[in-house]
């Protein structure tokens, strides 16, 4: 009886450490967000300081903040993401971390 409840236990223990391990390697995106204080020279800097995209890409993603409200400038496992939102606030761009489709 005690072996049973030791391999349920184990068994558990398993399918929590898959969930988890799912989890952390879906991919998440960071989506910076259109605001009416930054101008749109400081937000395509931003993108080509911090993530070192090329003028063309970081002017095309600044656009689209610009016309759309919003871009996924960047995806990856959830902890980086959450880094580059982090960073994205500290450039006092406003982001947000969404789970990738």
């Amino acid at each position: 009886m005690t072996s049973a409840a030791g391999s349920t236990l184990t068994q558990e223990g398993t399918e929590l450490d898959l969930q988890r391990s799912v989890l952390h390697s879906r991919p998440y995106q960071v989506v910076v967000w259109n605001d009416p204080v930054n101008l749109m020279s400081y937000v395509a800097w931003v993108f080509r300081s911090y993530f070192g995209y090329s003028r063309d890409k970081a002017h095309q993603l600044m656009l689209q903040v610009h016309h759309e409200g919003r871009s996924v400038v960047a995806s990856g496992p959830r902890e980086k993401a959450e880094q580059d939102v982090t960073a994205m606030h500290s450039y006092g761009l406003q982001a947000t971390v969404e789970e990738a489709e």
